[in-house]
């Protein structure tokens, strides 16, 4: 590990993976001994399709050619925002038809949970045990895992916390409630779907009570789980639609969507209700635009479902309990924490970028690529069976 990476930048924990990245093209990155590891995390998510991808770069150079940041965000009209925004908005719901392009997915929660206060006038927000949505104060707030907020309160006051699919809880929604706020599929918890119409019946409680409904797409966005967004294999739609990670190809980006009236909402009364100096960045806008242009105007969605099936029907062995996600958001279970470490660092000593999810210590993290073809999918899931068998067999 190169000595300088931790003398002189931050690190998030203590024991970071250390590797020295030369570059990366496709589904692999390549480190500076050039050898190559086959990517299935994607950059969290972050990276749909893939590295390097030349409609995503091209679209980048074009518009460095003709203008970088010129304003803050909302003063001047800037062609790719604009055009983004309104191809977005074509392919959502029709309550879904003004956007705020900001600059990261946890900057994006922040204006969600301010436009629920905004428009309802009330106070309380509502989140979930295990949930997580960022790691601002405001986001942090929302986040359902104390051993991670502690030493950071006072946090934002009046926010609650239901448990994810007990519909019992929603009696907490009340005539106080802003807003509740939940992942579509609940990631850093173990890429758990609602079941038994969880989110419609959110939905119901929201309207019966004038609350906003909103929903955190930051990880499941962007064809991931082989629709644009996962609320829509839940006929659900919210009042508020957060987005993030995957929307921008691999550059820092955030948004997050509603009706236009409410949206007006935080532009006046007071002004700049919410505001932010980057966000909408014409080379960054330029990216999202090629990315969603490439995921809706090819296969790419209805291939995350076939991708999903061969992980699945690759991924058997006696240390998967389980393969929870959907799409290309999917989570091998193993039995025990120790095991899942083992697994993420051998295989990455053979050629193979896997991760863990935040809460959830049994689960490893295989979100790759959209655009991974199905042997690069053979080839890593060869290498997690020949790493799992190795520990089974010493077992």
């Amino acid at each position: 590990m190169n000595t300088d990476f931790t003398k002189y930048q931050a690190q998030t924990s203590p024991y970071p993976l250390g590797m020295e990245v030369s570059h990366a093209v496709g589904s692999y990155i390549y480190d500076t001994n050039n050898k190559k590891y086959l990517d299935f995390v994607a950059g969290v998510s972050a990276c749909a399709l893939g590295h390097q991808h030349p409609k995503v770069n091209q679209a980048i150079k074009n518009q460095l050619d003709k203008y970088s940041h010129v304003m803050v965000y909302g003063e001047y009209s800037q062609s790719p925002a604009v055009e983004y925004c309104k191809l977005l908005v074509s392919l959502l719901p029709p309550t879904l038809n003004k956007t705020y392009l900001v600059n990261s997915g946890t900057e994006a929660i922040e204006g969600a949970l301010k436009l629920a206060r905004r428009t309802t006038g009330r106070s309380q927000l509502i989140s979930c045990h295990n949930a997580y949505h960022g790691n601002t104060m405001g986001s942090m707030s929302v986040m359902g895992f104390e051993e991670r907020k502690q030493v950071f309160r006072p946090l934002i006051p009046d926010v609650d916390f239901i448990t994810f699919n007990n519909e019992a809880d929603l009696e907490k929604i009340t005539t106080k409630t802003a807003g509740i706020i939940l992942e579509t599929i609940q990631g850093g918890a173990g890429f758990i779907q609602p079941h038994n119409d969880f989110l419609k019946k959110v939905r119901q409680r929201c309207d019966e009570v004038g609350a906003m409904m909103i929903l955190d797409e930051i990880q499941p966005g962007f064809g991931r789980t082989g629709k644009l967004f996962g609320f829509q294999h839940y006929d659900v739609v919210p009042d508020i639609l957060v987005m993030g990670k995957g929307m921008g190809g691999g550059m820092p980006v955030g948004a997050f969507t509603a009706e236009a009236s409410r949206m007006d909402l935080l532009s006046d009364n007071p002004k700049l209700g919410h505001i932010t100096t980057f966000g909408g960045h014409p080379v960054i806008a330029s990216a999202c635009l090629a990315t969603l242009k490439e995921i809706t105007e090819t296969n790419l969605m209805d291939e995350a479902i076939e991708k999903e099936n061969l992980f699945r029907s690759l991924l058997v062995h006696p240390l998967i309990e389980d393969v929870r996600g959907r799409g290309l958001m999917l989570a091998a279970m193993t039995k025990s924490a120790d095991i899942t470490n083992e697994v993420i660092l051998k295989c990455q000593d053979k050629g193979l970028i896997l991760f863990w999810l935040l809460f959830e210590g049994t689960a490893i993290r295989i979100t790759p690529p959209l655009t991974i073809s199905n042997e690069e999918i053979k080839e890593g899931c060869k290498i997690m069976l020949d790493v799992m068998d190795e520990i089974f067999n010493k077992e």
